[in-house]
Order: C-alpha cells, then sequence, then structure tokens
C-alpha cells in the first residue's frame, strides 16, 4: 500500500456506540425494510454472509449498503444516453439525508445508523467522489492510481463498515482498506467486458503494457498466453491484499462481526478462483461464486479454515 494511501486514513478513532436501539425503532420500520431489500437483491454475497450478524448491526450494515447502492446507481447504473449528476449534487442530497429531510426509502435508517456508529460524512462523501470519477471514460496508469481509485469507491466502505463491526483500534484500518482494495480489484477482473462498453479500463495501463496486452485485444475479447500472465499478476496481487485484511480480524468484535468480514472476503476471493477455473475468461460470460460454494466457503470458516 502506498504512503500516499496510508495518509488518508483517519487520525482519530472515537469509541463506538454500545449496542444501538435505533434499529428497533417501529418509525425506522419501512427504511429498515428498504434496506434489507437492496441487500438482499444487489448484493447476495454479502446478504448470504451477514446471517452471522446479531440483528442490530445486521440492520446497520443493511443501511450502509443501501446508502452505497444509491450512490453506485447514481453514476454506474444510468443509461448511456443521460448525463451522470454532478458530484455535488449528490453531496446535497446527502446533506437532506443526513438532516433527516430526505424521501428516498433508505434515508432515515442510514441517518440514525449513521449517527448511532459515528459514521463521518467526510468518509461519505469520498465514497461519492471516487463514484464520480466514473463519470468519464476513465483510464488508470500505474498502481499508485489504481489504489487510490479503489480506497474511494470500496475501502472508504471498509472504514464504515469497521464502525459496525467493532473495530476498537485505529491500527486495524490499513487492513480495512486492503479489504476494500481486494473486493475492487475483483470487481475489475470480473467486469472487464462490462466496464469496456462504458469506456472505462481500470486495469493500469503499465500492467497492460507490462504483458503486452493491447486495447484491441480487450475490445476483441481475446484470451491468450499474454491476457492470461496478465490476469495472473492481477489476481496474486488481489489475493495478497485479502491476505493483509484477514490479519485485521481479529481486531473486529468477537459477536459474528468478524466471521462475518472473513466469509465476506472468502466468498468475494473465490470469484478470482472462478475465473482461474474458467481459464481466465472474463469475456464470455460473468464470474461468480455458486451457492452451493459459498455454503461450503461457509462451513469451512466456520470451521476454523
Amino acid at each position: 500500500m502506498t504512503p500516499a494511501l496510508l495518509e488518508k486514513l483517519p487520525r482519530v478513532w472515537p469509541p463506538i456506540a454500545p449496542a444501538p436501539a435505533w434499529s428497533r425503532d417501529p418509525a425506522l420500520a419501512a427504511a429498515l425494510a428498504a434496506c434489507r431489500q437492496a441487500t438482499r437483491t444487489h448484493a447476495t454475497s454479502f446478504f448470504f454472509a451477514s446471517r452471522l450478524l446479531p440483528a442490530p448491526k445486521k440492520s446497520a450494515a443493511y443501511a450502509l449498503y443501501a446508502f452505497c447502492r444509491w450512490v453506485d446507481d447514481a453514476f454506474d447504473e444510468i443509461e448511456l444516453s443521460r448525463q451522470p449528476p454532478e458530484a455535488a449534487a449528490l453531496a446535497a442530497a446527502l446533506d437532506e439525508i443526513l438532516a433527516g429531510r430526505s424521501p428516498l426509502p433508505f434515508a432515515p435508517a442510514f441517518a440514525a445508523m449513521g449517527r448511532e456508529y459515528g459514521i463521518e460524512r467526510d468518509w461519505c462523501r469520498d465514497l461519492i467522489e471516487g463514484c464520480a470519477r466514473d463519470r468519464l471514460p476513465l483510464r488508470l496508469r500505474d498502481l499508485a492510481e489504481l489504489e487510490v481509485y479503489c480506497y474511494y469507491v470500496a475501502s472508504v466502505v471498509g472504514i464504515m463498515m469497521s464502525r459496525i463491526f467493532g473495530l476498537r483500534d485505529a491500527a486495524g484500518l490499513p487492513h480495512a482498506v486492503e479489504m476494500g482494495l481486494a473486493m475492487q480489484l475483483t470487481n475489475i477482473l470480473r467486469d472487464v467486458r462490462e466496464d469496456l462498453a462504458r469506456g472505462r479500463v481500470y486495469l493500469p495501463a503499465e500492467d497492460l503494457a507490462r504483458f503486452g496486452v493491447t486495447d484491441d485485444q480487450l475490445h476483441g475479447g481475446r484470451v491468450d498466453d499474454a491476457w492470461r500472465a496478465l490476469l495472473r499478476f492481477e489476481i496474486a496481487r488481489a489475493r495478497a491484499w485479502y491476505a493483509g485484511a484477514e490479519r485485521g480480524l481479529p481486531l473486529l468484535e468477537n459477536d459474528g462481526s468478524r466471521m462475518t468480514a472473513r466469509v465476506m472476503g472468502r466468498l468475494y476471493a473465490g470469484i478470482l478462483d472462478e475465473i482461474e477455473q474458467h481459464d481466465y475468461d472474463v469475456f464470455s460470460g460473468r464470474r461468480y461464486v455458486p451457492t452451493w460454494r459459498k455454503g461450503v466457503i461457509l462451513a469451512r470458516c466456520l470451521a476454523g479454515d
């Protein structure tokens, strides 16, 4: 991890509140249901892993996910013929959410969760800034740019989730960042085809050049020895980040939070296994971990493997 990335980490890590009561507030029932449904529909791996969390933390995690989904959709799921919003527009909407004035279905739950767990406004703004980089065609030059991009769109979510998971020492934050780096690089490798269609190439240009992979090859979806070598290199990088993230798990609360983070990391790392098993072909279909294998991964985690 580059020193510049470490400089972005919070210097202050306030104590985390005890078991929150907000998730049992009847007035929030509709918002909580919307958050749960968004997670169940769009984040199947996380929803699968979240069964290990105590109920209040489960609700908090769903509220955080619903917010992240809203930000991501604003830039990523918009029709290509339409202009994505400016980051400032979403930042203003964030202010309305946190002030309790937003009509968005998830907003009351996210605002209440944020107050209970001490979610900083700046972390939310960082996520918006990161996703806003997808407004235009995007190319990353090198590892440093890859790390910064992944930090803003994923690692900052890991920092926020660390509040929910009970991280009590800021020394664990680099490991949360590594989890975000690993998971986002996994997304990048899985979604090469979809990203190309939107004018985005997240694989660093220096890596493409190193292995002799050209734009024509990317757009042609050609799997050859050069492509396999590139993906082996990137998969090894992602796995190193996953390993670093696991070293921080003992710093999380041992109430199901630690195990949830472990299972989630293993499930996402399983996508890398699927890419390998399909001969590094990410062009002919989207690689994912089938439900039966999720069960195997869960069982191994619970057994201490």
